[in-house]
């Protein structure tokens, strides 16, 4: 069992729903996400998502785009995140850590250190599983495959085609469009849950629209799992160095409570 079933299995036992944050590795400043990593941690999050920055972000809304232009701005690619994850395992081995990005920045990464060097070093790192936006499930079997072998799990954003090799957990995108885009219907996500625990046997997350406590309790009363991104990205972007931490903190602190307050 991966670190990141082991988590939600857990979590399930005792009632509770995961809490999981998205956030740009590199960003806002370039050798802040390990410092940013832990205090997510001891503010209640049980998975850490962590954004691959990449220059063509198709699902991505503004403000994710944003933080990956800087963090790249900053020379921070793929190497570097494995790098992060690296020095967070250094004194946390317990929190399941995923990291979210796209094709070309895995493809490249194979192309220059090697096939399947991607997973390899990522497994070394102290990752737990992979989402790749673009990666189509029919086509990625053998990744799929591949991930397994090397004790990660594949994260997908839910589809119709995609339950068949998913692990560790599915990602419902509860808004048509990108990241950061529109208000939450949290009737509608209600709604949809029972016909999406037909089709899956995984824990289901829901993102894209939680901004707040509020929304963030009323999914997490049908959801396994609340994935926060965009708000968390606005409220870090324009801190100073010393507000980074402090800030997403305080916002964790405060979903947490929420959910723990529902269970």
């Amino acid at each position: 069992m991966s670190r990141i079933q082991s988590k939600l299995a857990q979590l399930k036992a005792e009632g509770r729903k995961a809490l999981i944050p998205y956030v740009t590795a590199g960003f806002p400043y370039a050798d802040i996400t390990p410092d940013l990593m832990h205090a997510m941690v001891a503010a209640g999050s049980d998975v850490i998502e962590l954004g691959v920055p990449f220059s063509d972000p198709m699902a991505d809304g503004p403000v994710i785009q944003k933080a990956g232009e800087k963090a790249l701005g900053f020379g921070v690619g793929t190497t570097q995140v494995l790098g992060m994850v690296k020095t967070f395992r250094e004194s946390d081995a317990t929190t399941p850590v995923v990291l979210m990005g796209y094709a070309n920045p895995v493809e490249a990464y194979n192309l220059k250190h090697g096939p399947d060097s991607f997973i390899r070093d990522a497994a070394a790192a102290g990752v737990d599983g992979v989402l790749i936006v673009d990666y189509p499930p029919e086509e990625c079997e053998q990744f799929a495959a591949t991930l397994k072998a090397h004790g990660l799990d594949l994260i997908f954003l839910l589809a119709p085609t995609s339950t068949r090799l998913a692990s560790g957990y599915v990602y419902y995108v509860s808004l048509k469009g990108v990241t950061g885009a529109g208000n939450l219907d949290t009737a509608a996500v209600e709604a949809m849950l029972p016909r999406i625990r037909q089709h899956v046997s995984v824990p289901v997350g829901v993102g894209f629209g939680i901004r707040d406590a509020a929304t963030a309790t009323a999914v997490g009363r049908v959801a396994d799992a609340v994935v926060i991104g965009t708000r968390l990205i606005q409220l870090i972007e324009n801190q100073p160095r010393e507000g980074v931490v402090p800030a997403a903190a305080e916002f964790l602190s405060g979903i947490r409570q929420a959910l723990d307050v529902q269970a």
